[in-house]
């Protein structure tokens, strides 16, 4: 059966646009014209994907992709007109999987939901072990010793790069391709900001840090010398 898609998306034309873009494409949609009623039906009738608009009224799409997330893994690929770096950092911090700054193309909108549906797959869960640092892939938690910690979707998928790729040198240039799968731009600070975050929670009671700068060339994982 086709993937269900759930738009929320209060400007009426390009509502209605996606609705039909999407469902000409074969996918069945339902749509929401404001946070609270996405929401609602994210909830009743569990999507395979979301479309979710930032500016909505009411409930905006920020506190609803965070309502989403806390119960859900489904994908979510955000929608704004808002195209600074700080607003993409904060969308996906919030849980998005992905952004995409409108006006947009709709064949790289769909390019972008099939990528989405196809990483959501479920695959048999591993553990990815390197010195004494665990990821889950089923739980999606990290363990430093006995320590356990929670990670947001993109610092999942940033500590399953290293996690996948041991004590090799990570350019910024693959790091980009391989997490947001787009260019924020050669200023943007974002690995910066998520290298940051794991580090605090990789590192939480004074544990060693495993996750190195390689000066002028990106980031490696590997034991203290």
């Amino acid at each position: 059966m086709s993937a269900r898609i759930l738009v929320v998306e209060d400007e009426d034309r390009i509502r209605q646009f996606l609705q039909r873009g999407l469902t000409f494409e074969g996918y069945r949609v339902d749509a929401a014209a404001d946070g609270q009623t996405g929401l609602d039906l994210a909830r009743e009738n569990p999507p395979d994907l979301v479309l979710l608009d930032l500016m909505l009224p009411g409930m905006n799409g920020l506190e609803v992709c965070r309502r989403i997330r806390a119960a859900s893994d489904v994908p979510i690929l955000m929608l704004t007109a808002k195209e600074t770096i700080e607003d993409r950092v904060t969308g996906l911090d919030a849980g998005a999987d992905d952004y995409l700054v409108k006006p947009f193309a709709f064949d790289e909108l769909v390019a972008r939901v099939r990528a989405l549906l196809r990483r959501a797959q479920p695959t048999k869960p591993q553990v990815y072990r390197f010195a004494d640092l665990e990821l889950d892939t089923g739980t999606r938690q990290g363990k430093r010793g006995d320590r356990s910690f929670d990670l947001t979707a993109k610092e999942y998928e940033l500590l399953e790069l290293f996690m996948r790729h041991p004590r090799q040198v990570l350019t910024r240039e693959v790091i980009f391709d391989r997490v947001w799968n787009y260019d924020f731009g050669g200023e943007s600070n974002i690995i910066e900001v998520y290298v940051r975050y794991l580090r605090q929670k990789t590192e939480a009671e004074g544990q060693s840090r495993l996750i190195h700068t390689v000066r002028g060339i990106g980031y490696v994982l590997r034991e203290e010398a």
